[in-house]
């Protein structure tokens, strides 16, 4: 069984976006782009007064496993990747619940097959207390697990979580890891 567990890397951030944090962020986008060669479309922070708060795109992911629980367990994973990629291969502003709607609900619809989702029930989901809730919740575990470093892959492997990569990890790594984990 796989788990999403949203770590809020940025969560409530207020501040507009400065140059300098821009150019710092940017740098290190550039370094995932030539590390994993995914696109990344450097142009989703430099609308003017962006405020980079993750909250909103870690509380879709949240509603997608409240309205989801019918689909497949990946379900959650492929709308988190849609996410991912709206916001670093085409620039859109995931920090906008309506952006993050419409994302979401494409892509619920397309693992369903149909047209069950819609986003003004999904932006109801998103924005009831429960949901907002477990997103903070979500937050504090990852808290009380000491992550620090996003996207963070944990292995929970006889009644033990083990930390198997926090942030970027080349699959290879991670098969040793995984190989070494199950030599102990």
């Amino acid at each position: 069984k796989m788990d999403i567990v949203v770590g809020g890397l940025r969560a409530y951030n207020k501040e507009v976006l400065d140059e300098e944090k821009r150019v710092s962020l940017l740098g290190h986008w550039k370094h995932v782009e030539e590390a994993s060669g995914l696109p990344f479309l450097m142009t989703g922070m430099s609308q003017p007064g962006f405020i980079y708060d993750t909250e909103p795109a870690c509380r879709a992911v949240v509603a997608v496993r409240t309205l989801a629980d019918e689909l497949p367990a990946l379900a959650s994973l492929s709308v988190f990747r849609a996410i991912q990629h709206a916001f670093y291969a085409e620039g859109k502003d995931v920090t906008n619940v309506g952006v993050l709607a419409q994302i979401c609900v494409a892509a619920l619809n397309e693992l369903d097959g149909g047209n069950a989702f819609d986003e003004a029930s999904f932006l109801e989901t998103m924005s009831s207390p429960m949901c907002i809730n477990e997103t903070r919740q979500d937050f504090e575990q990852v808290q009380r697990w000491g992550i620090r470093g996003f996207p963070a892959l944990l292995l929970l492997h006889e009644n033990a979580l083990h930390m198997l990569a926090a942030g970027y990890t080349k699959s290879a790594n991670l098969i040793n890891a995984i190989q070494e984990l199950q030599r102990v």
